[in-house]
């Protein structure tokens, strides 16, 4: 019965970021991830024993701290994509920043 509910879960995740990309907060490429991830657990909701295995087959003796560390490492990917994309757009605001007051200060110029 619980796994129902998680397949629930899984299904209306894939449906919110869906429904977000076409209200354009999120792009398709940007999405991706989510997605995948999503995806990732609706599998393990369907094939809950799944992570038994996996965790069995790296030698891992508590199957859930698989799970938590996979999770950890994906989110950890996640913010460093937006660590990076903050980075490349904090260096465009600042080079545009220095365009207009370039632009500004040849408008004042040719003012007087």
């Amino acid at each position: 019965m619980k796994t129902y509910y998680f397949i629930m879960i899984a299904i209306l995740f894939i449906l919110y970021i869906i429904h977000n990309i076409k209200k354009g907060d999120f792009s398709i490429k940007e999405s991706f991830f989510w997605i995948f991830g999503c995806l990732v657990m609706l599998i393990l909701s369907v094939f809950p024993k799944s992570i038994d295995f996996f965790a069995e087959k790296l030698g891992i003796v508590y199957p859930p701290s698989l799970l938590f560390t996979l999770c950890i490492l994906f989110l950890i990917f996640i913010i460093f994509k937006c660590h990076r994309k903050i980075a490349h757009h904090e260096e465009r605001i600042t080079a545009l920043a220095q365009e207009i007051t370039i632009i500004r200060g040849e408008l004042d110029n040719k003012q007087k």
